[in-house]
């Protein structure tokens, strides 16, 4: 059974504006999640994700190959800062690079992605955003949805923990489609980090 703390903290990595990291804090604060922000690490120094966070009390920090050196230097730092922050389980909200092997191992099976489709479909090196909801157009596909997944060291391959189905629509672009597939992520993230920390899902025992 996995453990956690009563009331775990919650790490974010987050590239761009880190719209799921605003509602599941949003959703710590109402008191709809019984859990505390940690910290957010984007590699992007100019990222939304860090001016919000700056703005709503959440400590920040920019970490990147840029800025430590090398890609294991980044890995490294980026582990050490999770732990020194005290963070119990991580929520990647965008988060547009690989994680390292120092990370992954400081937080096995603690790291959760969403995906904009139901894996195993349309995942994978280079499907992200925009590009998914085309592929998805273009095959023709009646369904799509989200995906939460546990992080392993391939992209979007890890254990499936919940996924959420969105219907495609009639007369769908990307951009519809990607709207209502946000939408549902918005509601997906914080209900799994609920079941989560209530014990309704234990990460441990997911294949």
């Amino acid at each position: 059974m996995a453990n956690f703390p009563v009331r775990p903290r919650i790490g974010f990595l987050a590239s761009h504006n880190g719209t799921n990291m605003r509602v599941i804090v949003a959703a710590m604060r109402a008191g709809a999640l019984d859990a505390d922000p940690a910290v957010l690490i984007s590699n992007n120094a100019g990222s939304t994700a860090i001016a919000w966070a700056g703005e709503n009390n959440v400590p920040w920090v920019h970490l990147s190959a840029k800025v430590t050196g090398s890609d294991e230097a980044a890995d490294a730092a980026i582990a050490e800062t999770l732990k020194s922050h005290g963070a119990d389980l991580i929520v990647l909200a965008g988060y547009m690079r690989k994680l390292g092997p120092a990370t992954l191992k400081a937080y096995h099976r603690r790291i959760l992605n969403v995906h904009p489709a139901l894996l195993p479909k349309f995942g994978g090196q280079g499907m992200y955003g925009a590009f998914v909801h085309e592929a998805v157009l273009k095959a023709g596909e009646r369904e799509t949805g989200a995906t939460i997944h546990i992080v392993d060291g391939e992209y979007d391959h890890g254990p499936v923990v919940m996924q959420a189905a969105v219907p495609v629509e009639p007369g769908d672009t990307a951009q519809t489609l990607a709207a209502r597939v946000q939408a549902r992520e918005q509601t997906l993230y914080p209900d799994v980090l609920k079941k989560i920390i209530a014990g309704e899902i234990d990460l441990d025992r997911l294949a």
